[in-house]
Protein backbone atom coordinates (compact mmCIF):
# COMPACT_ATOMS: atom_id res chain seq x y z
CA UNK A 1 0.00 0.00 0.00
CA UNK A 2 1.55 3.27 -0.96
CA UNK A 3 2.40 5.87 1.65
CA UNK A 4 0.89 9.42 1.96
CA UNK A 5 1.94 11.98 4.16
CA UNK A 6 -0.54 13.77 6.31
CA UNK A 7 -2.52 17.02 5.40
CA UNK A 8 -0.05 20.13 6.38
CA UNK A 9 -2.14 21.08 8.48
CA UNK A 10 -2.27 17.82 10.90
CA UNK A 11 1.31 18.28 10.83
CA UNK A 12 0.91 21.76 12.05
CA UNK A 13 -1.14 20.89 14.68
CA UNK A 14 1.16 17.69 15.62
CA UNK A 15 3.74 20.33 15.95
CA UNK A 16 2.29 23.26 17.54
CA UNK A 17 0.50 20.57 20.45
CA UNK A 18 4.23 19.39 21.31
CA UNK A 19 5.41 22.95 22.32
CA UNK A 20 5.80 23.67 25.72
CA UNK A 21 2.11 26.21 26.73
CA UNK A 22 3.34 29.40 27.33
CA UNK A 23 2.03 30.98 30.38
CA UNK A 24 1.88 34.45 32.06
CA UNK A 25 5.41 36.17 31.83
CA UNK A 26 6.24 37.10 35.42
CA UNK A 27 4.84 40.25 36.65
CA UNK A 28 6.83 42.66 38.06
CA UNK A 29 4.41 44.84 40.24
CA UNK A 30 6.50 47.30 42.47
CA UNK A 31 10.39 48.08 42.97
CA UNK A 32 11.79 49.79 45.69
CA UNK A 33 15.50 51.34 45.19
CA UNK A 34 17.12 52.19 48.00
CA UNK A 35 20.99 53.81 47.99
CA UNK A 36 23.14 52.50 50.94
CA UNK A 37 26.19 53.74 50.65
CA UNK A 38 27.75 53.37 47.56
CA UNK A 39 25.86 50.67 46.28
CA UNK A 40 21.92 50.12 45.83
CA UNK A 41 19.20 47.99 46.75
CA UNK A 42 16.23 46.48 45.34
CA UNK A 43 13.38 45.62 46.11
CA UNK A 44 11.24 43.87 43.73
CA UNK A 45 7.60 42.78 44.13
CA UNK A 46 6.64 39.66 41.47
CA UNK A 47 3.02 37.98 40.74
CA UNK A 48 3.35 35.06 38.55
CA UNK A 49 0.98 31.88 38.38
CA UNK A 50 3.45 29.81 39.66
CA UNK A 51 2.64 26.14 39.76
CA UNK A 52 4.96 24.21 41.18
CA UNK A 53 8.72 23.23 40.78
CA UNK A 54 8.35 22.93 36.87
CA UNK A 55 6.99 26.30 36.42
CA UNK A 56 7.50 29.39 39.07
CA UNK A 57 9.22 32.59 38.32
CA UNK A 58 13.00 31.83 39.41
CA UNK A 59 14.40 34.79 39.34
CA UNK A 60 14.55 38.80 38.52
CA UNK A 61 17.45 41.30 37.08
CA UNK A 62 18.94 44.86 37.24
CA UNK A 63 20.03 45.72 33.49
CA UNK A 64 21.36 49.11 32.74
CA UNK A 65 19.49 51.16 29.51
CA UNK A 66 21.61 49.22 26.91
CA UNK A 67 20.69 45.83 28.50
CA UNK A 68 24.14 45.22 30.47
CA UNK A 69 23.22 42.93 33.69
CA UNK A 70 23.97 44.83 37.33
CA UNK A 71 22.73 42.39 39.34
CA UNK A 72 20.54 38.64 39.55
CA UNK A 73 18.20 37.85 42.35
CA UNK A 74 17.87 33.88 41.40
CA UNK A 75 14.27 32.80 43.12
CA UNK A 76 15.21 29.50 44.61
CA UNK A 77 11.51 27.97 44.86
CA UNK A 78 8.21 28.39 43.56
CA UNK A 79 5.48 30.58 45.75
CA UNK A 80 2.35 29.24 44.21
CA UNK A 81 0.83 30.34 47.62
CA UNK A 82 2.35 33.88 48.55
CA UNK A 83 1.66 36.01 45.52
CA UNK A 84 2.12 38.45 44.81
CA UNK A 85 5.66 38.36 47.09
CA UNK A 86 9.05 40.85 47.44
CA UNK A 87 12.33 39.74 47.67
CA UNK A 88 15.69 41.87 47.65
CA UNK A 89 18.70 42.04 46.12
CA UNK A 90 21.41 44.22 47.90
CA UNK A 91 25.16 45.69 46.85
CA UNK A 92 24.73 46.13 43.42
CA UNK A 93 26.94 48.44 42.52
CA UNK A 94 25.86 50.88 39.76
CA UNK A 95 27.90 52.88 37.02
CA UNK A 96 28.79 56.42 38.53
CA UNK A 97 26.21 58.99 36.69
CA UNK A 98 23.00 56.00 36.59
CA UNK A 99 19.88 57.73 36.67
CA UNK A 100 17.70 54.70 35.47
CA UNK A 101 17.48 51.00 35.61
CA UNK A 102 15.43 48.12 34.11
CA UNK A 103 14.29 45.55 36.00
CA UNK A 104 13.53 42.49 34.07
CA UNK A 105 11.97 39.10 35.56
CA UNK A 106 12.57 35.34 34.23
CA UNK A 107 10.26 32.23 34.27
CA UNK A 108 12.03 28.94 34.91
CA UNK A 109 9.96 27.18 31.77
CA UNK A 110 9.44 30.61 29.86
CA UNK A 111 12.88 32.48 30.47
CA UNK A 112 13.13 35.98 30.54
CA UNK A 113 10.19 38.21 30.54
CA UNK A 114 10.40 40.92 27.16
CA UNK A 115 9.05 43.48 29.12
CA UNK A 116 10.82 45.88 31.17
CA UNK A 117 10.40 47.48 34.18
CA UNK A 118 12.28 51.16 34.23
CA UNK A 119 13.15 52.52 37.34
CA UNK A 120 14.20 56.22 38.36
CA UNK A 121 16.82 56.19 40.75
CA UNK A 122 16.64 59.39 42.97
Amino acid sequence: MPYHSPPLSACLFACLWALPTLADSPKIEAVDAQRTGATWRFAVTLSHPDTGWGHYADGWRVLDMQGKELGLRPLAHPHEHEQPFTRSLGNVTLPKGTTQVQIQARCLLDGWAQETVVVRLE
